[in-house]
């Protein structure tokens, strides 16, 4: 039974590589970065931003089609949350509205990892648990001051297992940071895709309008 499983999740991680392979890929290099947009054949949009140096993932967002057959906003995956057009301006209330948890996902080369800004109650206070039917994580807080429920899309993409085990959290300076070690199926995964998004030709920012920006 476990080979069957394992057999299977492999499947799915290749039909991810292949959608992967099969798309337009646009390559920039700029400040420090390596830029990829990747248009699927389903019309679908994915861009990342790797570390020149470091050769970490810093930025992957998302844009779809809308149901005018126009482009829809970008949606953050990985990398700090988009600012709202509100800014934290003058007023009282949208500087205290400025304190407010904010959760986003930066990843490490071995493990995905989240950071909650703006959390100040001790690492006792939290619980924080992988729900395999569900396919999420949660975040609680024993003061009921906190709930978070969010996804790992990588392993959903690849249709692998989540593991409790591989889940573990710290806290420190205000800030929750919840790691899930990526398994080997992942690992493998990003290397083959590094390796070959080295191979794209990268252009000056001047030369194209990147479909990042």
């Amino acid at each position: 039974m476990f080979q069957e499983v394992s057999v299977f999740c492999n499947m799915a991680v290749q039909s991810w590589s292949d959608l992967l392979k099969a798309s337009t890929k646009t390559a920039l290099i700029h400040d420090g970065k390596r830029k990829i947009h990747y248009l699927f054949t389903d019309g679908k949009e994915m861009a990342e931003e790797y570390d020149l140096t470091t050769d970490e993932l810093i930025v992957r967002k998302w844009r779809s089609k809308s149901t005018l057959k126009g482009q829809g906003p970008w949606e953050i995956e990985v990398g700090e949350p988009v600012p709202s057009t509100v800014a934290c301006l003058e007023s009282d209330v949208i500087k205290e509205n400025c304190s407010n948890p904010v959760f986003m996902r930066k990843d490490t080369k071995t493990s995905f990892l989240w950071r909650v800004r703006n959390l100040p109650y001790p690492k006792e206070v939290y619980n924080i648990s992988v729900e395999p039917d569900q396919r999420c994580c949660i975040i609680r807080t024993n003061n009921k001051k906190y709930y978070k429920k969010f996804n790992v899309p990588d392993l959903d993409r690849s249709q692998l297992p989540m593991d409790s085990s591989a889940l573990n959290f710290t806290h420190a300076n205000n800030t929750l940071i919840v790691s899930y070690k990526k398994p080997k199926e992942i690992l493998t995964l990003e290397h083959e895709l590094l390796r070959e998004v080295k191979k794209l030709k990268g252009t000056n920012e001047e030369d194209v309008d990147c479909k990042t920006q």
